[in-house]
């Protein structure tokens, strides 16, 4: 009886799962599919399949690509997303061994506000941090980089702080006597270690860096568009028209890239954030 069950239980999860997997695949799926037919179409019968009436082939990418400036956004967005997960995973590892290891008041309440800068909500600090980064000369597209390094240490260093402390301090001692210094003992022993969850905190941050909107929109303006500015002021035309079909296709575009790295750095995400909660 107990292991009918279980297999009761186990199908009805099963279908649970498979009915969630396909509510959130379903937006997806309707942008995949609106983005080959003609804007005409899109909005009178959304949930319907190309025919031969509303098909139109690659000419909403043709169009997006030409009238959004998509090639000159996605090398912003690539550069501003590979720079901010760089001196996230570098500088939040180095950052999470000195506070898993150093003893004393100073390191607790370093991690602590780490801490809290997760549930301090951007909204209350953007039209400050709007006009300090304008003051200071930070506006540009390399002076964002370190804008998101502060905004994503929070989460970062809460996630590798954990795993840190599941490193046995056994592996530290023998490379200092065999003369290794504080920068060789990290990069040649511990950063190795921290491998799957340095990529999870890449994966996680890149998502988030690749499709925020507000921030490089207030920073950046629409001087220097990202992807996601890019395709919201480009297909907005006048009078509230909107070219759905260059729309659709410039969004199967920006996810492509963030789904590629998601899928190749997926098995490395659980083992990841459940790593800190075993120790060595």
């Amino acid at each position: 009886m107990t292991h009918r069950r279980e297999k009761r239980t186990n199908r009805l999860l099963t279908a649970l799962l498979l009915v969630l997997a396909l509510v959130f695949l379903l937006p997806v799926i309707l942008v995949v599919l609106n983005s080959f037919k003609s804007r005409l179409y899109i909005s009178a019968a959304p949930f319907a399949l190309p025919d031969t009436e509303t098909f139109v082939g690659w000419e909403n990418y043709l169009n997006g690509l030409r009238s959004a400036g998509f090639a000159a956004a996605f090398g912003r967005s690539v550069f501003i997303t590979v720079g901010s997960v760089l001196l996230l995973v570098v500088g939040c590892s180095m950052t999470s061994w000195y506070l898993a290891r150093a003893k004393g008041w100073f390191p607790k309440v370093l991690y602590l506000l780490f801490v809290f800068s997760m549930i301090v909500p951007f909204q209350m600090v953007m039209y400050t941090l709007t006009y300090v980064v304008g003051q200071v000369g930070l506006d540009t597209v390399v002076g964002i980089l370190p804008v998101y390094l502060g905004f994503g240490s929070g989460l970062t260093v809460f996630i590798l702080s954990g795993f840190v402390r599941s490193i046995p301090h056994e592996l530290e001692e023998a490379a200092m006597m065999d003369g290794a210094g504080p920068l060789q003992c990290f990069f040649r022993v511990i950063f190795p270690v921290m491998r799957p969850t340095a990529v999870t905190v890449s994966i996680l941050n890149a998502m988030w860096i690749w499709n925020d909107y507000l921030l490089p929109y207030l920073i950046l303006g629409t001087d220097q568009k990202t992807v996601p500015v890019a395709i919201q002021i480009a297909m907005q035309g006048a009078y509230g028209s909107t070219d759905y079909g260059g729309l659709m296709a410039m969004l199967v575009l920006a996810i492509i890239p963030i789904i590629a790295f998601y899928l190749v750095g997926q098995k490395y995400i659980i083992s990841g954030v459940v790593a800190g909660a075993v120790k060595g």
